[in-house]
């Protein structure tokens, strides 16, 4: 059974950091690119960031840019999204995902994590 799972969310201050992580199992991700979107209250679920297989292809929201950092380490099948000049706006669920293509699409990927609440007070 294919899992990601998502850890490192947390309440922090406006201006401060926090990193998130999520691990995969239950099968090779080899070839699949894996992200983040997130989704805050009644809001609809957003592309936060992506990255390809071989991390040389990487695309951030324009929300984001800037500030937060998406990368991977393969042989440990995981992807890390670190968030700095954290803003109220950036609360909300965030949701690891894997698929076989970059995109900016939710029904592109195949893969979801249960998601990670991040609350940044103001």
């Amino acid at each position: 059974q294919v899992q990601l799972v998502e850890s490192g969310g947390g309440l922090v201050q406006a201006g401060g950091s926090l990193r998130l992580s999520c691990a995969a199992s239950g099968r090779t991700f080899g070839g699949y690119a894996m992200g983040w979107f997130r989704q805050a209250q009644e809001k609809e679920r957003e592309f936060v960031a992506v990255i390809n297989w071989s991390g040389n292809s990487i695309t951030y929201a324009d929300s984001v840019k800037g500030r937060f950092t998406i990368s991977r380490d393969n042989a440990k099948n995981t992807v890390y999204l670190q968030m700095s000049s954290l803003k109220p706006d950036d609360t909300a669920v965030y949701y690891c995902t894997a698929g076989r293509l970059v995109s900016l699409a939710q029904r592109a990927y195949d893969y979801w994590g249960q998601g990670t609440q991040v609350t940044v007070s103001s």
